[in-house]
């Protein structure tokens, strides 16, 4: 730990304006999770009214294609935004993210009838988007966020996101009312709103010192530092710190190419950890559930399309309360352990359904929704927070953008994956069988995070890069 340098006044009113600061970095720094997640969300309700109004109730590739295509954008969203942001900055990018999201919007609004193709670009096109904020927010938090505040700074960026997606659900339950003409429509292109808003707060965001330092801005990094850490902090140990791991990584960069550094041995740990994590949090099932678990209700239990709708809210609700509860835990208890604690109780949730009916074929559709929000619950303060602070702050920093922009691509395309395969594995078996396979890779997620992540809590950026050990 660095000695403590008395870097303030005794002046209440610069400490109120530094509280200020901080207070609207953090919160238009996570805002783009808002976008992630009413775009995550959003479909669950127009779904069923495409399957009806557009006659596709017999075309579970179509259902899938307009399902995952953001994702597929999301894809490339992220590769590419996390390369352009190692030169050209998080912020910078950020403003590019909402613009591209207002466009994508506007286009999936206003899609013909009938138009499955035309709605599938659109949605790539919005998922570039949320695949660049899905990169970009997380990388820029663990950099503005001081090591021993860094795990919960960084779940804003999961708050956001979940209520998100509580804030589509509700629109969804509501606009359902509405003529089947416009209600979807409105539902798509309501995302334009929060869209605006992130360009708008992040206009007034500083850079990342980390990103400013590694372009030679020292001067300019030392003042955002002291604008955002607390009146008495070892500032320039920090930035030293931060010094010292670019000259570092700039020597290694200009021997061995930025590519070739994804394949030092000192760092494949934790590109592996990064890109594992965030692939498995995926391939565990849970947009599954986001993402059709009307379709699942109303086919297990033959309730109505709006009836359905109602399942959608409670989850956001437990999504959000989880999500908080998270913010309490962040760094008060290992990552490790709240990842195998998790992943432990979801692959339960998963399997026991499948076991109960086999031994109680008449097993009704409420009894599995109380399982599945049993995993939400879960998830909601372990893999789905985690995740995102893990891959913030474990990459080396001279491949930090890069790293969470792959991260983030190998996340959408398990999202792509499970988004597009789900109505096609539930049309060929029983929502039972795949939810047991779900199951399956929660168990060997634990068994991942036991042995290729190491812990996180507490270290410094620069520490987790100089002693990447599991412990």
């Amino acid at each position: 730990m660095h000695p403590i340098r008395n870097m303030s006044t005794s002046d209440p009113a610069i400490g109120k304006k530094r509280r200020r600061n901080l207070a609207f970095i953090y919160f238009f720094g996570a805002f783009g999770g808002i976008l992630f997640g009413y775009d995550i969300g959003v479909m669950t309700g127009a779904l069923p009214i495409l399957q009806q109004r557009w006659n596709l109730q017999n075309s579970p590739v179509d259902l899938g294609l307009i399902t995952s295509a953001v994702m597929l954008g999301a894809i490339l969203g992220g590769a590419m935004a996390g390369r352009l942001a190692d030169r050209y900055g998080r912020r910078r990018l950020i403003l590019i993210a909402s613009l591209v999201f207002i466009a994508g919007a506007a286009f999936s609004a206003i899609a013909p009838d009938n138009g499955v193709a035309y709605l599938v670009a659109a949605r790539i096109i919005l998922g570039w988007a949320v695949g660049a904020a899905s990169a970009l927010v997380p990388a820029y938090l663990s950099e503005m966020a001081p090591a021993d505040v860094r795990g919960r700074l960084s779940g804003l960026n999961q708050v956001m996101i979940v209520t998100g997606m509580l804030l589509s659900y509700v629109a969804d339950f509501f606009l359902d009312s509405l003529s089947a003409t416009w209600s979807w429509r409105i539902m798509l292109g309501a995302a334009v709103v929060p869209a605006i808003i992130l360009f708008l707060g992040t206009l007034e965001l500083p850079e990342s010192p980390r990103f400013l330092v590694s372009h030679g801005l020292i001067d300019e990094a030392r003042q955002i530092l002291t604008t955002i850490r607390p009146e008495r902090w070892h500032l320039e140990d920090e930035l030293q710190d931060i010094r010292r791991t670019v000259q570092n990584e700039n020597e290694q960069e200009r021997t061995k190419g930025h590519y070739k550094a994804f394949l030092q041995p000192h760092y494949r740990p934790l590109i592996v950890a990064g890109l594992g994590v965030a692939a498995l949090q995926q391939f565990q099932g849970a947009n599954a559930i986001f993402y059709y678990l009307p379709l699942i209700v109303q086919r297990l239990s033959g309730a109505s399309t709006h009836s359905a709708l109602m399942w959608p809210m409670l989850e956001g609700a437990i999504l959000v309360l989880g999500s908080l509860f998270f913010l309490l835990l962040a760094d008060n208890i290992n990552r490790r352990t709240l990842l195998t604690v998790g992943g432990i109780i979801m692959a339960i949730s998963f399997i026991a359904p499948a076991l109960l009916h086999m031994l109680m074929p008449s097993l009704g559709g409420n009894t599995v929704v109380v399982f599945l929000s049993i995993y939400v619950a879960l998830y909601s303060f372990t893999w789905a927070p985690l995740t995102w602070v893990i891959v913030g702050e474990i990459f080396p920093l001279s491949i930090r953008g890069s790293g969470t922009g792959l991260a983030s691509s190998f996340n959408w395309i398990g999202s792509f994956l499970v988004g597009l395969l789900f109505p096609i594995m539930a049309s060929a078996m029983s929502e039972y069988a795949v939810f047991a396979i779900f199951g399956a890779v929660c168990v060997f997620g634990v068994i991942f995070i036991r042995l290729w992540v190491p812990e996180t809590r507490g270290r410094t950026l620069e520490e987790i890069e100089a002693r990447p050990e599991t412990t």
